[in-house]
């Protein structure tokens, strides 16, 4: 092995690659395990949620689900052109937590009797690329991009919120609890050293995200 060479261990950016690459399948086509319960275990339906409101419910969910797709796939990218282990390790710890999200908004998508998105695997490749972009530009702009997207998750969740049927507890309860962890995603995230992105940069995120969400809550 020469000098400056990465060997090949579980932390070498050919493994981590091939990881990234086996997340990106198992967020696209395979169901995700939780590490924590759903906050909606065990909380009843509504006898009263009408069709028109479960079919409002399950659309919002479906957009949520694409999110934490989303998500997936930016802290995989993000970490994978990380410069150092501990950032890697902070953008891993965050994965897992959304990977929680993206269990709970898939299982409560299935329960409203409707579908996730059937563009999932374009929301995760475009959102990679955006991530692998962010990442090789460097760690505090990467972290920079990390706060403003939880921001934004935040402050759509709120009007998630507001719009989802107020007799759909289950649904509200998981939004509810994704609302805080973005929270705390994005305040960890400055902590470490986020670099705050340029208003154009900022107003582009939000121009796709409202692309992505529009599309998502019908296909």
């Amino acid at each position: 092995m020469t000098a400056g060479t990465e060997p090949n261990t579980p932390n070498s950016k050919l493994d981590r690659l091939l990881s990234s690459l086996e997340q990106g399948l198992r967020t696209s086509f395979a169901l995700s395990p939780a590490g924590r319960a759903s906050p909606a275990s065990g909380v009843a339906e509504a006898a009263t949620l009408s069709e028109g409101d479960r079919q409002l419910a399950g659309a919002l969910m479906r957009v949520n689900h694409v999110g934490e797709v989303c998500a997936q796939a930016l802290y995989q990218s993000q970490s994978l052109f990380s410069r150092t282990p501990a950032l890697r390790q902070h953008f891993q710890h965050a994965a897992q937590e959304e990977r929680e999200h993206l269990a709970w908004t898939r299982e409560r998508v299935a329960q409203l009797g409707t579908h996730t998105s059937r563009l999932t695997p374009v929301w995760y490749a475009g959102a990679f690329a955006i991530g692998t972009v962010a990442g090789m530009v460097g760690d505090k702009v990467s972290l920079g991009f990390v706060v403003e997207t939880e921001r934004q998750v935040e402050e759509h969740l709120a009007g998630h919120l507001d719009r989802l049927p107020a007799a759909d507890t289950p649904s509200r309860r998981i939004v509810e609890q994704m609302k805080e962890d973005e929270a705390r995603h994005a305040e960890e995230a400055l902590a470490a050293g986020a670099l705050d992105l340029p208003k154009p940069v900022k107003l582009a995120m939000r121009l796709a995200a409202g692309l992505m969400t529009r599309t998502a809550h019908y296909i």
